[in-house]
């Protein structure tokens, strides 16, 4: 449905079905006061509203071409069948806003629901519910009324017809297409109508029209007030079903009426409402894993032996450290960083390990059992051979603007517009260079927090070594975790300072290199959003895990960073206690901002225009302009969702070896998120076009690779970042205590720097009587043949540590495979489901035409009996493909 060709054929089809009368528009006073301010329907209170477009008259910059596009476009409109009824602007509130009130009557419904392919219902479903388990008693409080949550009984379909309307349960044609699909059908139209010409080019689509300001705005009508259910004369109001059974947040632990989103909003809002309840529900079970994690960490800290060595007074009290920058910081005894060791511990324990390995068979549950939900949804929602959405896969009205070539299609054999490749090459060109200097100065960020840290280290270290009065905050806030604290807020800010500057950018871009198509569009934003967004806000976590501390060097040959600072070094309890910092900051800062910016922002938005508008006050404020100064919830708003929750399902998955507590701040930040969303949806935007989607397309690939980076990077974070590894090389090879093995580990840990071996820039500028520090590291000692070089301890723990990775990685995809393996992608009960459906819509497809072809032939029983032998023959060729 690309080329306007057809959009000319189905508007000449659908003019012909119309009435003569509607072939123009006027605008009709009539009394005000006879109209409730709620009502949904034209002045002979009997045709809908289907669609709304607004705009006032711009006395600046090119008001005629405007007003004689808007002339243009809603002649064409009403030249397809649509009918149209115009509010003067001296009704409206604010006394400068015309109202394009659209209707679209039977004939352009069914005309365009056959070109879309929409189901409708044939007859009744015969096929029985899914039997009730004894789970279900138990899981009744969580359930919603059943009129709620399957409003309308099941129902075979098949695509809609119009010289078979006789076959299709139509009891009222006014009702008989949802506010959904008569929704989408308008849009439909309204993106496909022209408007003129101009520069020679056919100029048609209503975001051409919305993007030049020649429109204000076009939107569908939400079905009334959300806090109070519709007047007699209205339909059901489904906003206020759902906002009282879904956007409350006094249902947080209730389902979600998925069927009911499904109607009022579309597929495509409906599967990521399903997504999302899905994930949190799997989220679930891994929080009250890592949680049990965490209490065992809580539980055994007090015996932690390693902890016990450093903040024993005679073990860690006698350990004197060598300094951990140049000149300014002085020596220091290792019992000051106790409380950190003990903290550390809460994170960094024997639990650890299993949590790594359960989090990677755990995302490949839930990838799997996702894959089964979405395929039951797939069939109760009609969308089992829907491919994918026809929208998705047209032009894009902008590409066919911009093309001035066309191309014979191959498939359908009708020329097409097409733009050669070497047009697009310098945009595509502009665009990976972008995107690349984008991520550069993220990485660029990420360095000069980096710098930042080291250079406010040394300055925080002597202070805090000389003001007095902060000597009992040093057992609290050491330098290292003074520096991490303010290190990783200053990450957060710059975080979402690039990140508000790259989305307007990566939109821009992607729009100058003129996608084909709705889905070709959506996949280069989501693209470029994506890379972006995984390094702006990985980076900062990967560079604690996995290189902070790894390249640190030796007192006398430490390794400096542009030559000017000192790479940090980790706790000698280990990096993961800074790791987690980092990983809770950035975590629940972005879950706190998002969550404000999604409802408080639009909120204070739409009051202030409310408060603006409201200038007369004895006017009537209709339900169009009610809806009218609500937030527009965009084409890209679903996008960002879905942003918002990968990322999320990021740190859930990549690093949460770290964090035993990620899923449940993840699981508590989206029972508040599917509220929050469910209720700026129904009170702070104006209602959406419905779109369908049988999955959540791209993002699912995007899911899977993360699933598999994430059983490497939890490996890598036990084995490098961890200290559990070096905890059992010590526990099996060097222990020589038979009654408490890991005594004495601390102190096997640490090697020995001889003082004087100090160059005159590194050493401490005020002299001690002290002859030997200590440091983190595997080294010989000073007296040794083989001085400062790397002992046998070093080489063991190093390949305890590859070993490890090794044999985490294969466990735990061979279980990943297994479970991929073994679990079906569609349910068997699904499945039967399907294939009965399949076989009862050709079988009453099979009877309707037998039917027919018995009132088309009368009484000549010869042909109806050799065309009942034909249909016979195709029905039993249905039955043996089942």
């Amino acid at each position: 449905m690309g080329d306007p060709n057809v959009f000319e054929m189905v508007e000449a089809e659908a003019i012909n079905t119309s009435r003569e009368e509607d072939s123009d528009f006027q605008i009709i006073e009539f009394p005000k006061h006879k109209q409730s301010k709620d009502s949904i329907f034209l002045r002979d209170g009997i045709r809908q509203i289907d669609f709304v477009l607004s705009y006032v008259d711009d006395v600046k910059k090119d008001m005629e071409l405007k007003m004689e596009r808007r002339k243009e476009f809603q002649l064409n409109l009403c030249k397809a069948g649509l009918e149209l009824e115009i509010e003067d602007k001296q009704d409206s509130e604010d006394g400068k806003t015309y109202f394009v009130k659209i209707h679209a009557p039977w004939e352009v419904l069914a005309t365009y629901a056959e070109v879309l392919g929409i189901k409708m219902p044939v007859k009744e479903s015969d096929i029985p519910p899914p039997e009730r388990s004894s789970w279900n008693c138990v899981l009744e409080p969580l359930k919603l009324p059943r009129n709620v949550n399957h409003p309308h009984p099941e129902y075979f379909t098949a695509q809609f017809n119009r010289h078979r309307q006789e076959l299709f349960l139509i009891e009222n044609k006014t009702t008989f297409f949802p506010s959904s699909s008569r929704n989408r059908i308008v849009y439909y139209i309204l993106s496909r109508c022209p408007f003129g010409t101009e520069d020679g080019k056919k100029r048609f689509g209503i975001e051409r029209l919305l993007t030049s300001n020649t429109y204000l705005s076009a939107y569908p009508l939400h079905d009334g007030q959300y806090w109070k259910p519709s007047e007699p004369s209205n339909p059901v109001n489904e906003r206020y079903i759902l906002h009282k059974n879904w956007a409350r947040f006094s249902y947080f632990y209730k389902e979600q009426p998925l069927n009911l989103i499904r109607r009022y909003y579309g597929e495509k809002i409906g599967i990521y409402f399903a997504f999302l309840g899905f994930y949190t529900e799997m989220l679930s079970f891994a929080a009250i894993v890592g949680l049990a994690c965490f209490i065992y960490g809580l539980l055994s800290m007090k015996n932690n032996p390693s902890s016990l060595e450093i903040c024993d007074p005679e073990i860690g009290g006698q350990i004197i450290m060598c300094p951990l920058c140049d000149l300014v910081c002085d020596y220091w005894r290792l019992n000051s960083t106790c409380l950190a060791s003990k903290f550390s511990h809460l994170f960094d324990n024997e639990s650890t390990v299993f949590f790594a390995i359960f989090m990677g068979i755990w995302v490949t549950l839930f990838l799997e059992f996702w894959k089964q939900r979405q395929a039951k949804l797939e069939y109760e929602w009609d969308m089992v051979d829907f491919e994918e959405e026809q929208q998705q896969h047209q032009l894009r009205p902008e590409f066919e603007a911009m093309c001035k070539h066309r191309k014979m299609n191959p498939v359908t054999k009708e020329m097409e517009p097409h733009m050669p490749l070497y047009n697009r090459i310098p945009w595509y060109v502009l665009s990976g260079a972008t995107v690349t200097f984008w991520m550069s100065l993220v990485i660029a960020s990420m360095v000069a927090v980096i710098a930042y840290r080291l250079s406010v280290y040394a300055t925080v270290a002597s202070f805090m070594e000389s003001e007095t009065s902060l000597k009992p905050v040093r057992s609290v806030l050491t330098p290292q975790l003074t520096t991490s604290l303010t290190g990783s807020c200053l990450n957060f800010i710059i975080i979402l300072i690039l990140n508000f500057f790259y989305e307007k950018i990566s939109v821009w871009i992607t729009k100058m290199e003129i996608p084909r198509t709705h889905q070709e569009y959506e996949s280069s934003l989501t693209l470029k959003m994506f890379l972006f967004q995984f390094v702006n806000y990985y980076s900062s976590c990967f560079y604690v895990a996995f290189f902070k501390g790894k390249f640190v060097g030796y007192p006398g040959k430490y390794t400096y960073l542009f030559n000017v600072w000192r790479n940090e070094e980790c706790d000698p309890a280990g990096c993961l206690i800074e790791l987690t910092t980092q990983l809770t900051i950035i975590m629940t800062g972005k879950q706190i901002f998002g969550n404000f910016k999604e409802a408080i922002y639009p909120f204070i938005l739409n009051w202030w225009r409310r408060r603006r508008s409201r200038t007369n006050s004895e006017k009537l404020y209709s339900r169009w302009e009610q809806d009218h100064d609500l937030e527009s919830f965009g084409s890209l708003g679903l996008f960002y969702e879905y942003l918002e929750t990968v990322i999320q399902f990021g740190f859930v998955t990549l690093f949460v070896a770290s964090f035993p507590l990620a899923p449940l701040l993840a699981l508590l930040n989206n029972i508040i998120e599917i509220r929050v969303d469910a209720w700026k949806l129904t009170t702070q935007y104006r209602r959406p076009v419905a779109a369908k989607a049988h999955s959540i397309g791209v993002w699912q690939d995007i899911l899977y690779g993360m699933a598999v980076l994430s059983v490497a990077t939890n490996a890598f974070i036990v084995a490098f970042t961890s200290d559990i590894i070096p905890r059992l090389v010590y526990y099996y090879a060097y222990a020589t205590n038979t009654t408490e093995p890991l005594k004495g580990y601390i102190n096997s840990s640490l090697s020995v720097f001889l003082i004087s071996d100090f160059p005159n820039r590194t050493a401490p500028s005020e002299k001690r009587g002290i002859t030997t520090c200590r440091y983190r590291d595997y080294r010989y000692p000073p007296n040794h043949d083989w001085k400062y070089f790397h002992s046998m301890q070093f080489w063991h723990v190093l390949a305890a540590k590859m070993t490890f990775i090794i044999v985490m990685e294969h466990v735990v995809f061979l279980f990943k495979f297994l479970l991929a393996w073994k679990i079906p992608d569609v349910p068997k009960d699904v499945s039967e489901r399907i294939k009965r459906e399949k076989l009862m819509t050709v079988k009453i497809l099979h009877d309707f035409e037998l039917n027919k072809l018995r009132e088309n032939l009368g009484l000549n029983s010869n042909l109806f009996a050799k065309e009942v032998m034909i249909q016979e023959n195709k029905l039993q060729l249905a039955k043996s493909t089942m």
